[in-house]
């Protein structure tokens, strides 16, 4: 999208990745439901569903797709999963790799699965008002695994992985109100204060993303993360799964609906 436009829509950010656009989602389409996007063989489907459905808040379900089938029509009429990611990454065999689409690498036995994001409840905060200096820095905020277990189900199982922002001492109390109001984005914080309550020894020392501190008048804030189901995924050892790749989101023709 070499000409992003606020005006833009779901749709028009998938035309693109499947014409090529390799960047990332973040701040397109203002408005849409964005999704993480995890495919895996038909035999692991339903015991991925049933853990994301026991972890609910890191892994809000927002669509599952019929075995062998590339759409999702329920979050957009024109999806073709294997092109409308700006990019994925491909995990088989205990490796990673990088991919700008997943025509020649479908399977008829894949089930694709979309997960709530964090960029929903971003999305209320700005409407609200309220200052996320990471934004301002261009910046996805650090993720951090914690020492919580997220519910096992079947062969997936691993650690809770929560996302921290700072957030002004005297915006904490509209951060949980708003975010309460985005459930299918991880809803209200999980924590706030103390990272090690968490079991987290360093938040400069982010397992994964962009480090954030907060300023001495800010307070670190914490939600769970939908790389919760990607730890998961990673420790059932299948012999392939796929995912979209870090900030390359699938973006949706839903409307962020704040409860």
């Amino acid at each position: 999208m070499s000409n992003k436009s606020a005006v833009e829509t779901g749709s028009d950010v998938r035309l693109s990745a499947r014409s090529g656009y390799t960047g990332f989602t973040v701040g397109c389409a203002p408005g849409y439901v964005q999704a993480n996007v995890y495919i895996v063989p038909d035999p692991f489907a339903a015991d991925f569903l049933a853990f994301c459905h026991a972890n609910p808040v890191a892994c809000p379900m927002l669509g599952r797709g019929e075995t062998g089938s590339y759409s999702l029509p329920a979050l957009g009429r024109d999806i073709d999963i294997r092109t409308d990611l700006p990019s994925f990454l491909i995990h088989e065999q205990g490796l990673e790799r990088s991919a700008g689409d997943i025509v020649d690498l479908w399977q008829d036995d894949f089930v694709v699965f979309a997960v709530g994001c964090w960029l929903g409840a971003e999305g209320a905060l700005a409407k609200a008002g309220i200052r996320m200096r990471h934004r301002e820095l261009g910046l996805q905020g650090g993720l951090y695994r914690t020492r919580l277990a997220a519910t096992a189900a079947g062969p997936f199982h691993g650690p809770l992985i929560v996302s921290m922002r700072p957030f002004h001492k005297d915006d904490i109390d509209r951060v949980i109100a708003t975010t309460a109001r985005t459930p299918l984005s991880h809803g209200a914080p999980l924590h706030i204060g103390d990272p090690a309550e968490l079991g987290i020894e360093a938040l400069d020392q982010a397992t994964w993303g962009d480090v954030v501190l907060p300023n001495e008048d800010e307070t670190a804030v914490f939600w769970p993360c939908g790389l919760t189901a990607l730890q998961a995924l990673k420790n059932a050892e299948m012999p392939i799964f796929i995912s979209h790749a870090p900030g390359a989101m699938l973006v949706t023709d839903l409307k962020e609906v704040f409860a």
